[in-house]
């Protein structure tokens, strides 16, 4: 195991006072969001909520969010559409670095 898995986005190390420390919400804010079942925090052997990092980002999107007067269902919607943008986007970066770059100059004067 080691310290080597904090480096890891989705291992989940943060506890839930922890996590509602960094991000500047109340334990219930959490509870609310695993409850409404757009964040599904690990369980620890107790029982207690474990967050991963990747967790507290999304956490800190939908604060955000919500912030701008959004309701959970919408910012909830809001994030995941960000997501799937951003995957489509990186596919659209990773298929124009594997294009051939385009010929440029000379017309082919057979045609």
């Amino acid at each position: 195991m080691g310290v080597g898995r904090l480096d890891d986005e989705d291992y989940p190390s943060v506890t839930m006072g922890q996590a509602a420390e960094l991000l500047g919400v109340q334990p219930a804010f959490l509870r609310s969001l695993d409850a409404a079942g757009v964040l599904h925090p690990h369980r620890s052997g107790g029982g207690h909520r474990r967050y991963s990092r990747r967790q507290l980002v999304f956490v800190a999107r939908m604060r955000e969010l919500f912030d701008e007067g959004m309701t959970l269902d919408a910012a909830a919607r809001i994030v995941g559409l960000q997501d799937e943008l951003g995957v489509a986007q990186a596919r659209i970066d990773e298929l124009e670095r594997e294009r051939p770059p385009e010929r440029t100059g000379e017309a082919d004067a057979d045609g």
